[in-house]
């Protein structure tokens, strides 16, 4: 779903379906270089987090360690949460996803890619979500305008 400015009293162009179905990207984006990570999931739970963190750690390298900031979704903070040692996990305060340097990244996604289209059925959402996240990773330096904000700056200086 997304805004469409249009002329009012018409009905702007586009194909409406009601059925729906949901598939989930988890990122995560180092603001300053503009390296990201992503995996598709068919849901969002703590099992799924964890396979998100687990593959995310394993491209780490062996002596660094990753600060992830997190909006206050249940399957972020679960206790039965399993985070890897060279992850640290800092939950942003309720009601502040604006200071979550990832959400300006699904903004632009579903305004460029994940809006105003049907697809026919799961394989062809999750191909769309994958085509999105590498399309974005394809713009060079597109990761790094939409995460590194100023707070960001002044934390990491």
């Amino acid at each position: 779903m997304c805004h469409r400015w249009w002329v009012k009293g018409q009905r702007p162009p586009g194909l409406c379906d009601h059925r729906f179905d949901w598939t989930y990207i988890f990122a995560a984006a180092q603001p300053a270089t503009g390296d990201a990570f992503a995996l598709v999931m068919p849901e969002v739970s703590t099992r799924t987090m964890d396979l998100f963190l687990a593959e995310f750690s394993k491209t780490l390298d062996p002596d660094e360690h990753v600060v992830m900031v997190l909006d206050g979704a249940g399957w972020h903070g679960s206790k039965a949460l399993v985070v890897p040692d060279n992850i640290t996990l800092v939950p942003l305060p309720p009601y502040s996803p604006e200071l979550n340097p990832v959400e300006r990244i699904w903004l632009f996604l579903r305004e460029r890619f994940l809006s105003l289209a049907v697809w026919p059925d799961r394989t062809a959402i999750i191909q769309a979500c994958c085509d999105a996240w590498n399309a974005l990773l394809a713009e060079i330096g597109r990761v790094r305008s939409l995460c590194f904000q100023p707070w960001v700056r002044k934390v990491i200086s």
